[in-house]
């Protein structure tokens, strides 16, 4: 078995494999693998550490770098910071490897681990099957841990060492991004932390560079992360911009690395519609663009329109990131607001990507629904379907013949995309039509088969 889904490990806290007795282990067979792979037997390795909000990211904290410590690894705790600025001091600092404490959009009760390589990229899957082939050596050891965890000598433990700037070195980072011909004197901009990692570095960013700053939901208590906030939930981003009058709204996600922005109108502009804006309202029009299988059909047709070549990749900016490799094109992403822009950083980053729709917003002194303007998304619907444990439901017969209904229903005008997540025991049924009443009754009708069936 795999203990590593799409984007790391990740679960509810408490329950395996998210428990402080398996971090444990973790961090130390991350650290074996790490050692093993040490071209530099003169030195320890080292990782950097950094965490979202959640109360539970204290105890794993502590677990992890416990683990390190026992397999002779240095450890940089980071504290509460983006996802993309692990990955970005992860390179700063020559560490080995990041490890991110987060379980992104979802509720507080879950968490989960995701690493970064050395060069601030997504762990390799190599180094990523060596660590688990490790795991499921460690977890089947039934006499304890005593003979898979061996105690080193004292002498050659792990240390570990708090990085106080590590904040102001994500906000220089961010910040040099943006050219520098331009501010943001003008703008009044309403930033959404959604109560997460981003909660003081992403309105610092906008404020140094001179936009009037109206920050919310950035008081995080340890449970409110993504709670009715943040790009998953940009209702109240919508509310605030139009109540303010503001010129633009920017929402993050509990991590830090998604982003959906609002514009003056309060009219939502998804993952497809920035990179609408980054690939054809730019100062150089992009090559290509990578979206994925979720990537609404009208964002395909705008693109060709203009010549821009594009491309679909398996859900996951893992997968946007392999075809970004595949093609050497540095734009692509997903509706859910994983923005990759490869000239810019090495991961999605929700505050750079922002930057880089407002720096379009002054090149051109438009607004975002100027920018926005002509491009047209196909009605669209999509149904999460909850279980009590995953199920594959194309091991179903008559779901599987209520699928290929719909998909011939739906040829030549429209797509049926049925998803399992990789994070969270829910099926993903989405409808794309050029009838919205056609798209919202079919997602639904299907997802009550589902939830019939699979229960």
């Amino acid at each position: 078995m795999s203990y590593f889904g799409t984007d790391g490990i990740r679960g509810k806290f408490g329950e395996l494999p998210i428990t402080p007795d398996f971090i444990l282990k973790l961090g130390y067979v991350t650290g074996l693998v790490l050692i093993e792979n040490n071209d530099n037997p003169s030195r320890k390795p080292s990782v950097v550490i950094g965490k979202d909000t959640r109360l539970s990211g204290y105890v794993i904290e502590g677990a992890l770098q416990a683990g390190f410590n026992a397999a002779g690894v240095d450890v940089n705790m980071l504290g509460p910071l983006p996802t993309p600025a692990i990955a970005h001091l992860t390179r700063s600092f020559h560490a080995d490897a990041g490890v991110v404490i987060s379980a992104s959009h979802n509720p507080y009760y879950d968490n989960g681990i995701k690493f970064f390589s050395a060069d601030g990229k997504k762990l390799t899957d190599e180094m990523q099957t060596a660590i688990n082939d490790k795991l499921k050596a460690i977890m089947s050891d039934s006499n304890g841990s005593d003979v898979l965890m061996p105690i080193l000598d004292p002498a050659q433990l792990g240390k570990n060492n708090r990085i106080n700037d590590a904040k102001g070195r994500y906000i220089e980072f961010c910040k040099g991004s943006f050219p520098y011909q331009y501010d943001l004197a003008h703008l009044t901009i309403v930033v959404d932390c959604a109560n997460g990692a981003g909660y003081s570095v992403a309105p610092r960013v906008m404020r140094e560079l001179g936009a009037n700053v109206i920050a919310i939901n950035n008081t995080p208590d340890g449970i409110n992360i993504n709670a009715d906030c943040g790009s998953t939930h940009p209702e109240s981003l919508q509310k605030a911009v139009l109540e303010h009058e503001a010129d633009v709204g920017i929402a993050l996600d509990g991590d830090g690395d998604r982003i959906v922005m609002v514009d003056e109108m309060g009219k939502l502009v998804d993952g497809d519609g920035i990179l609408y804006v980054l690939a054809t309202q730019g100062k150089t029009p992009a090559v290509g663009v990578v979206g994925t299988l979720m990537t609404n059909m009208g964002l395909e047709l705008a693109l060709k329109e203009t010549g821009i070549a594009f491309t679909r990749a398996k859900v996951g900016d893992r997968y946007v990131m392999q075809e970004l490799a595949a093609h050497d094109w540095i734009l692509g992403g997903e509706p859910s607001g994983h923005i990759l822009c490869l000239d810019k950083s090495r991961t999605g980053d929700a505050i750079i990507a922002s930057l880089q729709v407002l720096a379009v917003m002054q090149a051109q002194n438009k607004a975002l629904s100027d920018l926005t303007e002509g491009f047209e998304v196909l009605p669209q619907k999509l149904v999460n379907v909850r279980l009590s444990t995953m199920q594959d439901p194309f091991e179903h017969k008559e779901l599987v013949t209520a699928f290929d209904k719909a998909r011939a229903t739906l040829e030549g005008r429209g797509r049926l995309l049925i998803r399992q997540s990789g994070t969270e025991p829910m099926i993903r049924v989405m409808v794309e039509s050029d009838d919205e009443i056609e798209c919202d009754v079919m997602a639904n009708d299907l997802a009550e088969q589902i939830k019939a069936v699979l229960g």
